[in-house]
């Protein structure tokens, strides 16, 4: 495995945290990996006051700087990512393929953000004011908090802070309390790639610290934009605890994917996908498949190619051997969740059609396909964010597309069909920010990721991404 520095890295040196130490365990095997920094808020204070400082220099590099920069954070992690992709896998628990992958993914994001540097343009802006001209340019926000979640870590990481730097912001990243490990690998490739101190900043804490450091992180003057990937009830929070200072706010909160197989659909690609898009990193993907609704004409047909896809494809262990394609969930309040959700859609009249062989350890949760779910069941309204297959029926288009808006949430959504009108009419219908048709794999670097209602604000990826860490001003040039 790496070796990780134990220490939070501050102002482009590694400090020891003023509240001590916490252990950070392997969900696979419980065993404790190592003991790092546990900060507090007069740390990430440090934090901010040396990214707030950094910013006054920063700002004014130019895009063919902060895209060499970048690069050399791309190099860095391209050479290590064995390394990188053993320490996720020890910390988070997801299969090392799917680790590796994760890098994979987050490589092409800091190539993506590399090159936008050279694209953040203005506008020159045609007046009816005959001795006046008018520009806009885009200006770097200043300090950015980037709060990063625990299942995709490394993704999320290059998401976040490779979006601030290609913009000319500073950054404190505070990772989730499950998994920093790999930030502070993060920090080490920063160091290494000749980052300015003070211009990317980690603090690590415990879970019993998370409210304290959070609340500094909105309450700052000096933080100008927080950027948040995790649970809406979180979200929520920062957005209320934001509104004094009035920052810019970016928030990637849950989902509650709807899955539709429709009749004319190619069913062992839907099974396929399904498959995949359900059981990735355990069912702890927040663009998992919350909700498969199959028409009543395929239900069984296509819950017994599942059932038989499970039997003989998932595979729960540890996910550093490559015997095992499932590994756990991340801690024991999924677990718990999980447990219950299961229970009470069972005694709710749900059938649990097949569950696979359980992984070795108090964390794994066996793989399960329920049937007979009703919107009614719990399972059906909340984010399982576990390896659940809820299978609805529906009979109508109209039926279902009603039932999948029927949601706070709207992260992404899929269906399957052959009628390319219902293609048209579903995709558009649907309340998501990113739809599928035919497709599960929707997110690039290229693509604009983010979701509707009560699943967030703002895009991750894209030529958008930037927009959440820069200002637009306005140039008026007179008296002509």
């Amino acid at each position: 495995m790496a070796s990780v520095k134990a220490k939070a890295y501050i102002n482009g040196k590694w400090v020891a945290g003023r509240g001590g130490v916490f252990p950070v365990h392997n969900p696979a095997t419980g065993e404790e990996i190592m003991k790092i920094a546990e900060c507090t808020k007069e740390d990430v204070q440090d934090a901010i006051d040396a990214a707030s400082s950094a910013f006054e220099s920063y700002k004014k590099w130019t895009p063919s700087q902060r895209a060499a920069l970048l690069m050399k954070i791309h190099d860095l992690m391209d050479q290590k990512k064995e390394e990188l992709a053993t320490l996720l896998t020890t910390e988070q628990g997801k299969p090392k393929v799917e680790a590796m992958g994760e890098i994979q993914f987050s490589l092409t994001f800091l190539t993506w953000f590399a090159e936008e540097t050279r694209r953040m343009y203005g506008e020159t802006v045609p007046t009816s004011v005959k001795n006046k001209r008018f520009i806009t340019v885009r200006q770097p926000a200043g300090v950015a908090a980037c709060i990063t979640p625990w299942n995709f870590p490394v993704a999320m990481i290059a998401r976040k802070v490779g979006a601030a730097l290609a913009a000319g912001c500073t950054a404190v990243l505070k990772p989730a309390e499950d998994t920093p490990l790999n930030s502070l690998f993060f920090a080490q490739l920063c160091e290494e790639a000749g980052v300015p101190a003070g211009v990317v900043n980690v603090v690590t804490c415990s879970r019993d610290r998370v409210q304290e450091v959070g609340a500094l992180l909105c309450d700052s003057h000096k933080v100008k934009v927080v950027s948040f990937t995790g649970s809406t009830a979180v979200g929520q929070w920062l957005y209320s605890r934001c509104g004094p200072t009035v920052k810019k706010l970016a928030l990637e909160l849950g989902g509650d994917a709807p899955f539709i197989v429709f009749p004319s659909a190619k069913l062992d690609q839907a099974v396929k996908d399904a498959m995949f898009i359900k059981f990735l990193n355990c069912g702890q993907v927040c663009v998992s498949a919350n909700r498969v609704y199959v028409h009543e004409s395929i239900h069984d047909e296509f819950v017994s190619k599942v059932k038989q896809a499970m039997m003989y494809n998932i595979k729960q262990g540890n996910g550093l051997s490559n015997t095992f394609n499932q590994g756990p969930l991340v801690n024991k309040k999924q677990h718990e969740r999980c447990t219950a959700l299961v229970r009470d859609a069972v005694s709710n009249g749900a059938t649990i059609e097949y569950q696979a062989q359980k992984g070795d350890g108090d964390l794994f949760f066996p793989a399960t396909i329920l049937t007979g779910v009703t919107k009614k069941n719990p399972i059906a309204q909340q984010e399982i964010f576990g390896p659940v297959f809820s299978v609805l029926k529906f009979k109508t288009e109209e039926e279902v597309i009603k039932c999948a808006n029927d949601t706070e949430r709207g992260l992404s959504g899929y269906f399957y069909t052959e009628d390319i009108a219902q293609a048209w009419r579903v995709s558009e219908a649907m309340e998501v920010g990113m739809a599928g048709i035919n497709a599960i794999c929707i997110d690039t670097a290229e693509t604009p990721f983010g979701g509707v209602k009560m699943s967030g604000l703002g895009k991750e990826g894209s030529r958008h991404a930037l927009d959440d860490f820069t200002n637009d001003k306005t140039i008026c040039w007179g008296n002509l």
